[in-house]
């Protein structure tokens, strides 16, 4: 079977960095339309305007995580097979992941540039900062010694994750947790995330 043509919506400073890095890892052929929310090639495929949006032979697929899963479970590779343990386990890591890193940091975005400015209560930061560092003590005791969050092999919560991690040193939310600080160093050194964050 020849493989669908692949056409990633949203610029690479969104969380359409995942799906560009997780097609470079798969070594997939894909178009990319590098726009910003609410842009007419956005909003022709998703009412709410927002980015990723992956077209698959032209069907639209949004949110960036269930973007991924979909990517990872057609070609077979960076997750476990649905319906095991260990997918369940992956999958639950996933959700921590986006409830206790990815929300935060999109809440402190909101309240930076995206919510109107008279909406916008600039203190409300603090607290995330507060509530972010705490995270990262919890989640750093879910990480093992081994080279990817579920074990020797990379799977979607180490490209969530990871993103993550990129935006918060962006947005000055501080790494406080050593062995979370070394895994984002090494993660950032895969090539194939290099690829994807040159298509800013």
């Amino acid at each position: 079977m020849s493989n669908p043509a692949y056409t990633v919506i949203g610029n690479a400073q969104s969380r359409a960095a995942r799906v560009l890095w997780m097609l470079e890892e798969l070594g997939l052929p894909y178009e990319h339309v590098g726009v910003k929310p609410h842009a007419i090639e956005v909003n022709q495929v998703n009412p709410s305007g927002k980015v990723p949006v992956l077209l698959v032979d032209g069907a639209p697929i949004t949110d960036s995580t269930a973007i991924n899963q979909f990517l990872a479970d057609r070609h077979n590779r960076f997750t476990h097979a649905a319906g095991t343990l260990e997918r369940a386990r992956q999958d639950a890591l996933t959700q921590a992941i986006l409830d206790e890193f990815d929300a935060v940091l999109w809440v402190a975005a909101r309240h930076s540039f995206i919510l109107p400015e008279a909406q916008r209560v600039p203190a409300v930061k603090d607290s995330l900062r507060w509530e972010f560092a705490r995270n990262q003590t919890l989640f750093a005791r879910r990480m093992g010694e081994t080279p990817f969050l579920m074990g020797e092999e990379m799977t979607v919560p180490d490209i969530v994750l990871t993103h993550c991690g990129i935006w918060a040193r962006a947005a000055k939310f501080e790494i406080t947790e050593p062995q979370l600080s070394d895994y984002l160093d090494r993660m950032m050194q895969r090539p194939a995330l290099q690829r994807a964050l040159k298509a800013r």
